[in-house]
């Protein structure tokens, strides 16, 4: 598989939670709690798929994803917006924002999974 992944999530829980669901299916993770590290480790780095927590101190994930569709080095790299906020129109906000999929907390992971599977 060698997919890899980064996870932005400013609750340190969350990575832990997610990475250890992510590899045990053999992806490859890389996380962060900033938005600003995000898009760093972006342009620095080749990642297949970004799990963005939309609700962040700082520059939020709707920001972080907008930024990142306006930088030309990586602005095609697939986002899975990840958040608490679980209502129709928060789904259309994250994808007004530039990501590709939705999945809100608590995480179904078949759902996680699917739309990993989708982008990658």
């Amino acid at each position: 598989m060698n997919k890899k992944i980064l996870i932005v999530d400013d609750d340190p829980r969350n990575i832990f939670a997610l990475k250890l669901t992510l590899k045990s299916r053999g992806y490859q993770i890389d996380s962060c709690t900033s938005a600003q590290v995000a898009i760093q480790i972006l342009k620095e780095n080749e990642i297949d798929v970004v799990l963005m927590d939309m609700m962040m101190p700082e520059m939020d994930g709707y920001e972080a994803i907008k930024t990142i569709r306006n930088t030309p080095s990586i602005s095609q790299i697939p986002v899975i917006s990840v958040t608490a906020q679980a209502m129709p129109e928060d789904r259309q906000k994250c994808l007004d924002a530039g990501a590709q999929d939705y999945v809100s907390k608590p995480i179904d992971v078949d759902q996680l999974m699917t739309a990993i599977e989708k982008l990658s």
